[in-house]
């Protein structure tokens, strides 16, 4: 995260209560003078926030959306001094519609637009609405009253790649992607850098959607990387098919390994799912909001807001379900398998996650996967050795790194 002020959660938390607590304190106040009596005066009103939450996908999706609309609902619950709506599978190219609604009509002081598409309509809106503020998950355009966020997966993704790698019995691996963005292609690439770094000798396709939301081409996908030989699937798509698609050629006696996505999904493969990525969007949410509410951010601050929140924040989190972070059925197999790693020696793939969850989750994230040297599926070294890709390469992205023989469609 970019961010020039940064206070504690708690403390901005304390602060939005003071105002309440100042307003009750000095109503509840004894008179100096006892006569003659006061006029009654209405009591003050708490101070109310109202944010709205466009969606790209439905609350069902049991995925991306999903995963956002259970943040919403979290923190209305918990907030008594927010009041939040939202609007679900809006168009990428629909969201000024909805962006006047919740401004003209719903007088909503805040608005998130949550899907890559959005971000032009997102800074259209500022310039429309200069006293209001919006947020844009996972874009890059900001301006003095639009921020940006995201819960960044790169790092869960490279360690279900490292699963992937040791699981894999034929030596290929897949991926059914949606879009070919940035976001979209960091992911892969992340989770192709932890399979060849336990597994070398595979490959990884991937079979694109061009849709955030849509299960039956997910299906097609899933089933047609199948057919290649892939025996461990992941994807970005917002539903949990990819999951289905595995579970049932498993109980066939055609063991697929697959990784949840944004949302628990191990329930739909119990004898599929190795593992998958969490998100906690109301961390993020959380933080914003108070801010907003505390009067730290305002319409005129928020050119240089980009939270980049990963492990170390405590935004995402590893597992097909919250607090299993590998599937007990796959441990015993994830043990079975060692590789020698340069600084930690001979290791288990099991043992060599965890280290790597433990480094990436520390507030110097002593390792980060993409480091040094990294070539590019055509041998051109991208990353030189010893260094880190910044996080401008990350968010700008567009190359497939080695070991993956697919294309990105331009």
């Amino acid at each position: 995260m970019t961010e020039k002020k940064r206070l504690s959660r708690r403390d901005f938390l304390k602060k939005a209560g003071i105002g309440a607590a100042a307003v009750t304190l000095a109503a509840c106040a004894p008179q100096q003078t006892p006569t003659p009596q006061p006029t009654p005066q209405p009591e003050a009103k708490e101070k109310k926030l109202k944010a709205a939450f466009i969606y790209v996908g439905p609350i069902g999706d049991y995925g991306w959306t999903h995963a956002h609309e259970v943040a919403r609902r979290y923190l209305e619950e918990r907030y008594p001094w927010l009041e939040t709506t939202y609007a679900e599978s809006v168009p990428e190219g629909d969201a000024m519609r909805f962006i006047d609604r919740y401004i003209q009509e719903e007088n909503a002081d805040i608005v998130f637009t949550t899907s890559f598409g959005y971000m032009d309509d997102t800074i259209r809106a500022g310039e429309k609405y200069p006293d209001k503020i919006f947020f844009h998950c996972s874009g890059y355009k900001r301006r003095q009253n639009v921020g940006t966020y995201f819960a960044e997966l790169y790092q869960l993704f490279y360690l279900n790649g490292l699963m992937a790698g040791a699981l894999t019995q034929t030596n290929k691996v897949g991926y059914v992607a949606a879009h070919p963005i940035p976001e979209v292609v960091r992911h892969i690439n992340a989770f192709a850098l932890g399979v060849r770094e336990v597994n070398p000798e595979a490959t990884i396709d991937v079979r694109w959607l061009f849709s955030w939301f849509d299960p039956a081409k997910a299906r097609e996908a899933a089933e047609s990387l199948i057919a290649t030989g892939v025996d461990a699937l992941t994807f970005t798509e917002d539903s949990p098919t990819v999951i289905e698609v595995g579970q049932e050629y498993t109980e066939k006696g055609q063991p697929v390994y697959t990784f949840g996505h944004y949302s628990p999904m191990q329930q739909f493969g119990p004898d599929s799912v190795v593992s998958g990525r969490l998100v906690r969007w109301e961390v993020i949410y959380e933080d914003i909001l108070a801010k907003v509410y505390a009067g730290v951010y305002t319409p005129e601050n928020l050119a240089d807001v980009d939270y980049w929140w990963m492990l170390k924040e405590k935004t995402v989190e590893l597992g097909g379900e919250f607090g299993v972070p590998i599937n007990p059925k796959f441990e015993d197999a994830l043990k079975a398998k060692t590789v020698n790693d340069p600084l930690l020696g001979e290791i288990s793939v099991y043992d060599l996650i965890f280290e790597r969850l433990k480094a990436m989750s520390e507030p110097t994230v002593v390792f980060d996967p993409f480091t040094g040297p990294i070539k590019d599926q055509n041998g051109n070294v991208r990353i030189p050795e010893g260094r880190r890709a910044t996080h401008d390469e990350l968010w700008t992205i567009d190359w497939f790194v080695e070991g993956i023989v697919a294309e990105i469609p331009r």
